[in-house]
């Protein structure tokens, strides 16, 4: 099999070398803006460099990577499905909820299986959960609590054009309580502070953010997030029902301090970026694309799911903004 990407910044070529060491790959053809950026992974890849994303295409790929800027998403998406090749590609789909639905318009009937990157499906202890809810060992759900507290906050360029926290980074919860719980929400209420850097305010961001959603079934979850968490990367979950109660994300090195007398757990090294946190869930999820673009299974991820985490992130930003309870339905008709 032969792989094409596109853009190979810092997870383009993190999947670059993923992807050279799946057995199910061949070759691996790439490109990028920066030609030296291509070049660069051509040499480290054992890969074939070529100019864009055109000439990509025309190589013959049997599927293609997406990890360009999130800009240029909608219309690489497009000319891929155009050319008829399976596409892999980083979320957002686009910049906007707008944009998002006119490629999922435009892809909903090509054929072609588009699967958008929400890692966290791919994650060992996440897939263990949604196992857990699909066989009704908890019983009942109550409470789903989900979390995303980064290390530090990406760059001031970044801030200005990501659309807020709730659209950039909570939204990595917002598809995994849909994926783990299989129900939709129906309201939302979220608020968030800001307690470090000026230039998030300054963008008309938050940089701690916290959400409360209401499920179609009556579950609640509960998202929180922070740019600012020095120990480490923390992504976990929690599923609490009326059998039982279970966490993905509670191990070793879990960056999180207890201070109980004698306790040693966590005694492991904090995860202290999101790559090493989820390096297990990236290989599996591009392992899954490999299968797509074989044919052999279905987008895992589609951009209709993606979508439908987009309108959680809408609706919690108009919420965050206007200090009120948001139902899915009143951003749906805005």
């Amino acid at each position: 099999m032969r792989i094409g990407i596109m853009g190979l910044g810092r997870i383009g070529a993190f999947h670059a070398e993923t992807l050279s060491t799946l057995d199910a790959v061949d070759s691996l053809v790439v490109t990028d803006p920066v030609a030296a950026a291509a070049t660069t992974a051509a040499e480290r890849f054992g890969a074939r460099a070529v100019a864009s994303p055109e000439a990509l295409l025309a190589a013959g790929v049997d599927g293609v990577v997406i990890a360009a800027a999130t800009d240029a998403h909608p219309e690489l998406i497009l000319t891929a499905v155009r050319a008829g090749v399976p596409v892999f590609c980083e979320k957002p789909v686009a910049r906007t909820i707008e944009e998002s639905l006119d490629v999922l318009r435009a892809v909903r009937d090509s054929g072609v299986e588009v699967h958008i990157g929400y890692n966290r499906r791919f994650d060992p202890g996440y897939v263990a959960a949604r196992k857990a809810v699909v066989s009704g060992e908890l019983g009942p759900l109550t409470t789903v609590r989900s979390t995303t507290l980064d290390p530090e906050p990406p760059p001031a360029a970044y801030v200005a054009v990501s659309g807020g926290i709730f659209r950039d980074c909570a939204v990595h919860d917002f598809d995994t309580v849909r994926w783990i719980t299989g129900r939709e929400v129906t309201e939302v209420y979220a608020t968030g502070a800001n307690r470090g850097a000026d230039y998030i305010a300054a963008a008309g961001d938050v940089d701690t953010a916290s959400a409360l959603l209401t499920l179609d079934d009556g579950t609640l979850a509960v998202v929180s997030n922070t740019r600012h968490n020095p120990r480490g990367y923390d992504a976990r979950l929690e599923l609490h029902g009326m059998r039982d109660s279970i966490a993905a994300g509670l191990e070793d090195n879990l960056p999180l301090r207890s201070v109980e007398p004698g306790a040693t757990f966590p005694g492991g090294t904090p995860h202290h970026f999101f790559m090493d946190r989820f390096a297990t869930a990236y290989r599996a999820e591009l392992t899954a694309f490999t299968e797509v673009a074989a044919g052999l299974r279905p987008s895992p991820c589609t951009v209709a799911d993606a979508v439908e985490a987009g309108w959680i992130a809408e609706a919690c930003t108009l919420s965050l903004h206007e200090h009120r309870p948001v139902s899915m339905e009143e951003v749906r008709k805005a």
